[in-house]
């Protein structure tokens, strides 16, 4: 399949309007069970309740009738079932949890995907991507801060994305790219599978299916129509000053050199959105003064220090080096921090009666997957003040496991040395830039 992938790939890179008429034949057998080898075990389950294992069980046969159903046409995913994730304090996030056998197909059919709009996507892109990760989009953005003659951001949010991504509209992207009505046939049905939650039906009339595997992808190829090519031919050519974009799936960042190409962008923006029936986020989308002279321009004019902005859960702020240097610093975002206390909170008093081992297993795991991701350049003291927030939660439910306290807090510290826990450390310097 890697052979196959790769000549796919080589082909696409050589020709940028190759149209691909045959391609559904890759998704066979020998996809699928690779699909299935690439699956993780003990996640959530769509409306068929069918796990890894249970597939696994009779895997050939399976496999084959899947295939046979897909050449015959007669495939149809089924609805996926939705649950719901907290998105912070208040509100929830809808997930779609797609069948066993969809999970399959919708993965065989992003590889295949991935090879031919991975030579196309552009170097500013990097949300889901293959050796692409937040850090790399944050480190790009900081460079292009700090090295670049950049004085104005535009901090721009796409109302619920996900949720109105235009069916017809994807449809006709693909098609620059894909002839084949196969794979055309297979994209159609998985965004018409519908939801069913409690038992209910909901068709699915607009938006890619959050939770899928392939949703991401979709997206990107959507994004990279709308926004990507717009914004080098119709937005960056004309500006009289430098601009450039950093774009993670639908969260992204413009930067600009002078103001009225800021404001000429923004305007734009809403237009070309709305011809694809998306819409900013008005409440979360703005105009900042931002850069090395943001600082001494709003004094002048008696203003207070530069505002900030949020992205990829950072906040980044102006701000100098030792050496007195303009500098980006970024801290984890304020609602990202309450967001994740809380969590932790709510899974210390769920889980304070677990078996000692296997809670501080879990908790590990946690606390370093935080590290790693918000341990980043000038981030240490909101990292540390995480660990912080984390031990004293841990010494309040453990001492609520019973009437009697457990721990008094000088005994809870002597023994918090045997617990292990990882300290906090910066895993990511912001400027070793990713070779791309």
């Amino acid at each position: 399949m890697e052979t196959k992938l790769a000549r796919i790939a080589e082909m696409a890179s050589s020709d940028p309007k190759l149209r691909f008429t045959s391609i559904g034949h890759f998704i066979d057998a020998a996809a699928l069970t690779e699909s299935h080898r690439a699956m993780e075990t003990g996640k959530a389950t769509g409306v068929d309740g069918v796990t890894k294992e249970t597939y696994e069980a009779n895997l050939e046969a399976n496999v084959e009738n899947l295939v046979k159903r897909i050449k015959q046409k007669s495939y149809r995913p089924q609805p996926a079932r939705r649950t719901y994730i907290p998105k912070d304090e208040k509100s929830t996030r809808p997930l779609g949890i797609p069948a066993y056998e969809d999970k399959l197909v919708q993965h065989a059919l992003k590889r295949v995907l991935e090879a031919i709009y991975e030579q196309d996507f552009m170097d500013f892109s990097y949300g889901f991507r293959p050796k692409r990760s937040m850090h790399d989009a944050l480190k790009r953005l900081n460079a292009i801060m700090e090295r670049g003659p950049m004085h104005y951001v535009v901090d721009a949010d796409i109302k619920g994305f996900f949720n109105h991504v235009d069916h017809e509209w994807l449809m006709e992207f693909l098609k620059l790219r894909i002839g084949d009505p196969n794979i055309h046939r297979l994209v159609r049905r998985m965004l018409k599978a519908g939801i069913q939650e409690d038992g209910e039906y909901e068709p699915t009339e607009e938006g890619t299916p959050q939770g899928s595997v392939v949703s991401p992808m979709l997206a990107n190829v959507y994004l990279h129509y709308v926004l990507d090519i717009w914004f080098e031919v119709a937005v960056k050519r004309p500006c009289r000053g430098r601009a450039e974009i950093i774009r993670f799936a639908d969260d992204f960042v413009c930067c600009f050199q002078y103001k009225e190409d800021a404001e000429r962008f923004y305007a734009a923006l809403r237009t070309r959105l709305g011809k694809f029936n998306l819409s900013i986020a008005e409440e979360k989308t703005k105009i900042i003064e931002f850069g090395r002279f943001a600082e001494a321009n709003r004094k002048k004019r008696g203003e207070g220090k530069p505002e900030t902005f949020t992205f990829l859960g950072f906040t980044h702020y102006c701000s100098k080096s030792q050496k007195g240097m303009f500098r980006v610093k970024r801290k984890t975002s304020g609602k990202k921090f309450k967001q994740k206390v809380k969590a932790m909170k709510t899974w210390i008093k769920a889980n304070r009666h677990m078996e000692q081992k296997t809670f501080l297993k879990t908790l590990r795991s946690k606390l370093a997957g935080h590290y790693r991701y918000y341990g980043i350049t000038d981030n240490f003291e909101m990292v540390h003040a995480y660990y912080e927030i984390t031990i004293n939660l841990m010494l309040k439910w453990l001492n609520r496991r019973s009437q009697k306290k457990s721990f008094t807090k000088e005994r809870f510290f002597e023994v918090l040395t045997n617990f292990k826990l990882p300290k906090p450390r910066i895993y990511v310097n912001i400027y070793d830039m990713p070779k791309l």
